[in-house]
């Protein structure tokens, strides 16, 4: 049996929380997913120049589909933290560091850690 290496374990990771977070929002169709692995064949080659940045894999690539989904069809994932004002965006914080977690800026609250937004949501009530 082959045995992924702990950079292949980390991308795994990261690719299975982000798209967590994805299936929790409802947006994780085909194309959607898409981006999800152009990211992560972009943090192969990123974190393989890098090695010390594997602990920030999961933050980095939930930060880059959601700049790549803002593009495409808009902001994600909403804030289910404020009822008011415009709708925005979770940031991920932080933006380079181990443990990323969901944050809204406007209330200064930790939403979710990344791959965690499924209880926020109410995915599989």
């Amino acid at each position: 049996m082959d045995h992924a290496t702990p950079l292949e374990q980390a991308l795994h990771a990261a690719r299975a929380l982000v798209i967590a977070d994805l299936v929790a929002g409802q947006v994780a169709d085909a194309d959607v997913v898409s981006l999800v692995e152009d990211s992560v064949t972009h943090r192969r080659w990123w974190v393989e120049q890098w090695p010390e940045g594997v602990a920030y894999l999961a933050g980095l690539v939930a930060q880059d589909v959601q700049d790549a989904l803002l593009e495409k069809y808009g902001r994600w994932p909403l804030c289910p933290v404020c009822s008011h004002g415009d709708p925005h965006a979770l940031d991920v914080e932080p933006e380079l560091g181990p443990d990323p977690h969901w944050v809204c800026a406007k209330a200064g609250v930790k939403v979710a850690s990344v791959g965690a937004l499924g209880p926020v949501f109410g995915a599989g009530r």
